[in-house]
């Protein structure tokens, strides 16, 4: 058996992950995590056809989350106030930081489990157990991270070559360039933008082996 790795959530107060703001470590491990993998699609809104195309849109930010708790009854070492250490994981990954004008940049690291930088979304505090006067002893805390890319990364992630962002096909016989859009976008519509992209003029009789540049929609025009 390997040895026992925490959680670690580390700050930052740039993009580049750069410059620290703190970290906190979690005394008690979570019992388990969840992520969710998440592709947004968008039908075409032509009524003139037997159904739907699904037009790929983007893929959506990784999003993790879970449980941990926080335990002041002399169980576990190292907590002597479930406020304090509520506290402590709020100024690292909750908090506002004024200098960036938003909570901190996070790194989530957990062995070889996760290694996910993100931001937090989401944290719900359940009190579960009390002092006399009120203390709370024990808390349950549920938190929701959402993966953060810089915009390099999301332009290396990307890959301007992919089809998804540009399209080339070569016409052959029978091909007319509605037909052509109809096949790339869902939609016959954009038939115009495509040959005002393209420079064609005579787009109802596409010559074969005709090279046409199908660009992203919003782009062609």
């Amino acid at each position: 058996m390997g040895k026992l790795e925490k959680v670690v959530v580390k700050g930052y107060n740039d993009e580049r992950f750069s410059a620290s703001a703190g970290s906190y470590t979690l005394k008690i491990n979570p019992a388990s995590f969840s992520q969710q993998f998440k592709t947004t699609y968008d039908p075409n809104k032509t009524t003139d056809t037997a159904g739907r195309v699904m037009r790929y849109v983007t893929i959506e930010p990784q999003t993790v989350s879970f449980e941990f708790y926080l335990d002041a009854t002399g169980v576990i070492d190292g907590i002597a106030s479930v406020n304090d250490e509520i506290a402590r994981f709020r100024t690292v990954a909750y908090d506002f930081n004024g200098s960036i004008h938003s909570p901190n940049y996070l790194h989530l690291v957990w062995g070889k489990s996760l290694d996910f930088k993100c931001r937090l979304t989401s944290l719900d505090i359940e009190y579960q157990l009390f002092d006399p006067d009120g203390t709370p002893l024990r808390a349950k805390l549920k938190i929701s991270l959402v993966q953060f890319l810089s915009a390099d990364e999301l332009a290396r992630l990307a890959n301007k070559t992919s089809p998804d962002l540009t399209h080339a096909r070569v016409a052959v016989a029978g091909d007319t360039l509605p037909l052509m859009c109809f096949r790339i976008y869902g939609d016959s519509r954009f038939y115009l933008e495509v040959a005002r992209y393209n420079g064609l003029t005579d787009f109802r009789n596409l010559r074969p082996g005709t090279s046409v540049i199908f660009p992203p929609l919003g782009a062609s025009s």
